[in-house]
């Protein structure tokens, strides 16, 4: 049943490592909350307490709207194969846009994604544990392939008229950052 925990143990950070999808939720005092599914590897833990995950371009930018006010976030794993688990992470998070210090190193710890858009690194308060004992089993059958084929369509230039169109205000207009893009291969 569930336990709580610090900071992660080495089995949870070996369950995080196998899992090919996980959840972040964000939310401010007077926004929606928003629960937004993620996968692509796009998550690296850095130690026990901190974690880091690259947020591709998506059509809302809601989570770096929210951190901005609010950086309370929630990292949710479920395990739909093998022994029922679900992993939640509480903690603090923070955005780190292209040109920021960090970019360059933590970036480097991901293969290059075309339309990588920001990096949210969580300092992780809280680790709890629960069975998922009711979490339906499904057989991974791989990653998709479309975003990333979308955002090398798109190239650069494209990307910033979709982050520029698309991701600048949140559902509840709250404003939301926006990196200047690098050249990462996307064209």
């Amino acid at each position: 049943m569930g336990q709580s925990f610090d900071a992660l143990t080495a089995d949870h950070i070996a369950f995080i490592a196998a899992q090919k999808l996980f959840f972040v939720a964000t939310a401010t005092a007077d926004s929606r909350v928003n629960l937004s599914p993620k996968g692509m590897d796009a998550l690296r833990v850095l130690e026990a307490s901190r974690l880091i995950w690259l947020n591709l371009t998506g059509s809302g930018n809601e989570t770096a709207a929210h951190v901005q006010l609010c950086p309370r976030m929630t990292l949710m794993f479920c395990a739909f194969e093998g022994n029922p688990l679900i992993l939640r992470l509480y903690g603090s998070a923070r955005t780190i846009q292209r040109g920021e210090p960090d970019w360059d190193e933590l970036y480097a710890r991901f293969e290059p994604l075309a339309g990588a858009r920001q990096i949210f690194e969580l300092a992780i308060e809280k680790v709890q544990t629960s069975c998922g004992m009711a979490v339906p089993r499904f057989a991974y059958q791989g990653d998709r392939s479309d975003l990333d084929a979308w955002a090398r369509r798109q190239g650069k230039a494209g990307i910033e008229r979709y982050w520029f169109r698309k991701n600048r205000r949140s559902i509840d207009g709250l404003p939301a950052p926006i990196p200047t893009p690098a050249d990462d291969g996307a064209g």
